[in-house]
C-alpha cells in the first residue's frame, strides 16, 4: 500500500495498540482555533467540529480530559473545606490532601524519567530548578571553574549558566565553554565532538550542562555515554530534560546522572508554565549525622518544604532536609499545578514510556518518510530536514528548515488548513507527533497541507504573515516559548 495515502494512514491507526490513548485528550477543532471566542456562536454546527492537526506538543501539550474534572475537585475542596483541604481526606475526590500533593505525583514521575522515587521531586519551574541545582552542584575552584554547554542552548539555560558564573565573580568569556557544530552545514553536535570538547577542557571544568533533546534540532543526545565520559574526567553532569521527559525513555538512575530538571507543559501535558521536576541522584541526596549530632548533607538553597515532614510545622527553625531530591524543595507547591500534573500522570499510567517510545519511533519515521518523498517530488525542495535521520538520535520532533523567506507564507497556509506546528525564526518549523495523542492520519494530513503550503509560498515569493509568525516578533512572543 502506498504510504502517501489516507488509506494507509487509517490502516496503521486501526492496528495501533495505543491508539485509544487519544481519547484521553481534548483535541481542538479547526473551528475552535479559528474563532476569536471560547464559546461557539449560535450558528455553530457539528460539521464544524473537524479536529485540528495539532503537532505542537513539543511546545505545549494538549489538555487531558481528566484535567477539568480534577481541577473542579480541587476548586470544590477549597470552597467546601477551606484550610482543612491541607490535611483531611475527601472521599469523593480523586485527589489527596494538599499536604501530600507533591509526594503523590512522585512515583509515576520517577517512572517516566527512569529514577528511584527518592531521586525525584515535583517543584518550582524549569529555570528556577536549574538555578537551585547549580547553586548546589556548581562549586567552582581556582583549578576547576568552567561550565560546558551547547552554543545554541535555549536562552534561559544560557542566562542561568552565565549568571552563576558572574555570581562567583568569574568571567563568562573564560568560564563558559560553548560547544559549536563542527560544520556550518549542519547544526548537529556529534557525540564524538562533544566528548572531544570535554577532553579539551576537562582539567578546568566543574560542570557539564546539556539538553537531553535539543529544542531547535530535535537531536536526542547520548546521555549515558556523555555522562560517563565527563564523570570519568571529574566533571559533574546535569541535564535539561525539557524536551526529553515524556518524549523518550530515560534511565537517569542507571545512567548515573548527577542532576536533571524538566518542565511538565510539553510532552507531559500539564498546562502552560506548570510545575517542574527535579532529579538528584541518590549519591547526592544522602543525609548523614555528624559526631556532634548535626545533619550533614550537600549544600543547597533551603526552604521549609524541603525540611523533614515530622518537624515541618514545629517552627523550630532547625533545617533537617528530607533525604533525596525532596530535600531541595523550597515552598509548598501550587495545588493547581499538581492537580493538572496528577491528571496527566493518570494518563501515563495507562501505558509505559517504553511502549510510547516504540510508538513514537514509528510515527516520526512515517513523518520522515513522507517528507523525504515530498522532497524527491519537488526536485529542488523548498525545505531540508535538520534533525538527525537516525531514529535513535531524535525524539518525536522533526525540524524542517525552509528556503529563506518562505516561513511566514508557509505558516499562514498551515494555519488556514487547521495545522498547528511551531516555528523558530528565521526559517525553521518544528513538527512533533506526540506519542500519546497524535495519529498516522495527523502526520499524513500535515504533509498534505505542507506540500500545498510550500507550493503556494514558492509561487507567491514567500509573502504572508501568520499569527504565530507575528507573535514571534513581539517582545514576549511565540518564539520565546521553549
Amino acid at each position: 500500500m502506498d504510504i502517501n495515502t489516507e488509506e494507509y494512514a487509517a490502516h496503521q491507526d486501526a492496528q495501533d495498540p495505543l491508539g485509544h490513548l487519544r481519547e484521553s485528550f481534548i483535541i481542538p477543532s479547526k473551528a475552535d482555533l479559528a474563532r476569536k471566542t471560547l464559546q461557539p456562536s449560535k450558528e455553530h454546527t457539528a460539521s464544524q467540529d473537524e479536529p485540528s492537526i495539532y503537532l505542537c506538543g513539543n511546545s505545549l501539550g494538549l489538555q487531558p480530559s481528566l484535567t477539568r474534572k480534577y481541577m473542579q475537585q480541587y476548586l470544590d475542596t477549597w470552597a467546601a473545606k477551606g484550610v482543612y483541604g491541607h490535611f483531611k481526606e475527601v472521599e469523593d475526590s480523586n485527589l489527596v490532601p494538599w499536604l501530600h500533593v507533591d509526594d503523590d505525583c512522585v512515583p509515576e514521575m520517577a517512572k517516566i524519567v527512569g529514577a528511584l522515587p527518592s531521586e525525584v521531586s515535583v517543584m518550582q519551574t524549569l529555570t528556577a530548578n536549574l538555578h537551585l541545582l547549580m547553586a548546589s552542584f556548581y562549586r567552582p575552584t581556582k583549578e576547576r571553574y568552567k561550565i560546558i554547554l551547547e552554543g545554541k542552548a535555549f536562552p534561559s539555560d544560557h542566562y542561568a549558566v552565565e549568571s552563576h558564573i558572574r555570581h562567583h565573580d568569574l568571567d563568562p568569556a573564560k568560564a563558559m565553554i560553548l560547544i559549536e557544530p563542527e560544520s556550518q552545514s549542519t547544526p548537529i553536535l556529534s557525540t564524538a565532538h562533544i566528548l572531544a570538547t570535554i577532553d579539551q577542557h576537562a582539567a578546568e571544568t566543574a560542570l557539564l550542562l546539556l539538553p537531553g533533546v535539543q529544542f531547535y534540532t530535535g537531536q536526542y543526545f547520548d546521555i549515558q555515554t556523555i555522562t560517563a565520559h565527563a564523570q570519568s574526567k571529574g566533571i559533574t553532569v546535569g541535564w535539561d530534560l525539557a524536551h526529553a521527559a515524556g518524549n523518550v525513555a530515560l534511565k537517569l538512575h542507571d545512567w548515573n546522572v548527577d542532576f536533571a530538571a524538566w518542565c511538565t507543559y510539553k510532552y507531559l501535558n500539564c498546562g502552560p508554565g506548570s510545575i517542574g521536576g527535579v532529579f538528584v541522584h541518590e549519591n547526592h541526596g544522602k543525609i548523614e549525622e555528624s559526631q556532634s549530632g548535626e545533619p550533614q548533607y550537600r549544600p543547597r538553597l533551603a526552604g521549609w518544604w524541603g525540611s523533614s515532614k515530622s518537624s515541618r510545622f514545629a517552627m523550630t527553625n532547625k533545617f533537617v532536609p528530607i533525604p533525596g531530591a525532596a530535600g531541595f524543595q523550597l515552598s509548598n507547591p501550587s495545588v493547581a499545578d499538581t492537580t493538572a500534573l496528577r491528571a496527566s500522570l493518570d494518563v501515563f499510567k495507562l501505558t509505559s514510556m517504553e511502549a510510547l517510545r516504540e510508538r513514537s519511533l514509528k510515527l516520526t519515521q512515517y513523518l520522515q518518510d513522507l517528507l523525504d518523498q515530498l522532497a524527491k517530488e519537488q526536485g529542488s525542495a523548498c525545505f531540508s530536514i535538520i534533525t538527525p535521520g537516525e531514529p535513535e538520535q531524535r525524539g518525536a520532533q522533526i525540524s524542517v528548515m525552509l528556503k529563506s523567506g518562505l516561513l511566514d507564507a508557509v505558516m499562514e497556509s498551515l494555519e488556514a488548513a487547521g495545522v498547528v506546528v511551531d516555528e523558530r525564526r528565521p526559517d525553521v518549523i518544528r513538527v512533533a507527533p506526540a506519542p500519546l495523542y497524535n495519529t498516522y492520519k495527523d502526520v499524513y494530513l500535515f504533509v498534505k497541507a505542507f506540500r500545498a503550503a510550500c507550493q503556494q509560498a514558492s509561487q507567491d515569493g514567500g509573502h504572508g504573515g501568520s499569527i504565530m509568525a507575528n507573535a514571534g516578533k513581539d517582545e514576549r512572543g511565540w518564539s520565546e516559548v521553549k
